[in-house]
């Protein structure tokens, strides 16, 4: 073994987990039997325990009691999947580092696909999935925060890119952001333009259902869209623009009705209250994104950390560490 680590390529996989106790293993197996059907490449699974209620962690402790390619990785609380993935790429040390769900939805059978479409030139490669299997509103919700990221970041966000390989050097530069709001994507592209995509089939789950809530899913999209990106308060610049222009047009139209057209005119409480909600409504929308981006000004101040790891779990060893990202 140590002859392959020394001549040939080390995998990392980092895998968030969250109510996966009855999945995860399904999940390890696939990644062992699919890394064995070409030589030379060792891998490691490191699972990151997102403070999940049910029982996963003592899944995973007893999976890396038995196998010293498995590290077990416990976080104090649940900081989300973001956070999970950087919490798991500070304890990488293979060559390619590969992130994926526990549910089994992505295909780990495709590993090989994505790291010969690496080879080609590319710093990360993501699997794009044409039909994905979820609930239609899910389905919906996503392609809605797609189509946002794609604004935002000027560039098209891979479907399905919670599967993907990336270069040794792109997971050591995302760990030099370490505020609490971590966003992958957007980080992929602070540091390289030359993403890759590989077609792949998206499995069904193989038990449970998701653990993102509406909430946690709202955030994940307020998070992608203000995380990396000014661009959002520019749209409030737009609007007032597009709506004083509407205004301006409104009141034109109705002087001329008044002076030439209709003498009589009686002016509509109804129109005059609805111009004040669609006004005053999107200045309260301003107002709150504004407070958004001063609300995570003031965390990011009070140094709040990007997670903190309870207890660190691998063949031979067991140590609790308390602390954060460094």
């Amino acid at each position: 073994m140590d002859d392959i680590v020394a001549n040939g390529k080390r995998l990392s996989f980092v895998i968030p987990c969250y109510r996966s106790e009855d999945t995860i293993t399904a999940v390890v197996d696939e990644i062992g039997e699919t890394v064995q059907t070409r030589e030379g490449y060792d891998y490691e699974i490191i699972l990151v325990n997102d403070g999940s209620p049910d029982g996963v962690w003592n899944v995973i402790e007893k999976m890396a009691e038995n196998d010293y390619h498995i590290v077990g990785i416990n976080l104090s609380k649940n900081f989300g999947q973001q956070c999970a993935l950087m919490a798991g790429y500070h304890h990488c040390s293979g060559d390619y580092i590969i992130s994926l769900d526990d549910d089994g939805q992505a295909p780990a059978s495709g590993l090989y696909a994505l790291l010969d479409k690496l080879e080609e030139g590319y710093d990360v490669v993501y699997a794009s999935y044409e039909t994905h299997r979820k609930h239609w509103f899910r389905k919906l919700g996503a392609e809605f925060a797609s189509r946002t990221s794609d604004y935002i970041f000027e560039q098209k966000l891979p479907r399905g890119s919670t599967f993907y390989v990336m270069r040794k050097f792109i997971a050591q530069e995302m760990l030099h952001y370490r505020n609490p709001y971590p966003y992958p994507f957007g980080l992929v592209l602070r540091i390289t333009r030359k993403i890759g995509l590989v077609p792949l089939e998206h499995r069904n789950r193989i038990s449970g259902s998701s653990g993102y809530t509406l909430k946690a899913l709202i955030f994940l999209w307020v998070n992608s869209f203000t995380a990396f990106s000014i661009k959002p308060l520019r749209m409030g610049s737009y609007c007032g623009f597009f709506l004083s222009c509407i205004g301006f047009l409104f009141a034109v139209v109705t002087i001329l009705r008044k002076l030439f057209f209709e003498p009589n005119m009686v002016a509509g409480w109804s129109s005059i209250i609805s111009i004040l909600l669609i006004v005053g409504g999107m200045i309260l929308l301003m107002l709150g994104l504004i407070g958004e981006y001063i609300g995570r000004i003031y965390i990011c101040l009070n140094d709040s950390p990007q997670f903190v790891v309870r207890d660190i779990c691998a063949q031979g060893r067991k140590e609790t560490k308390q602390g954060a990202a460094p």
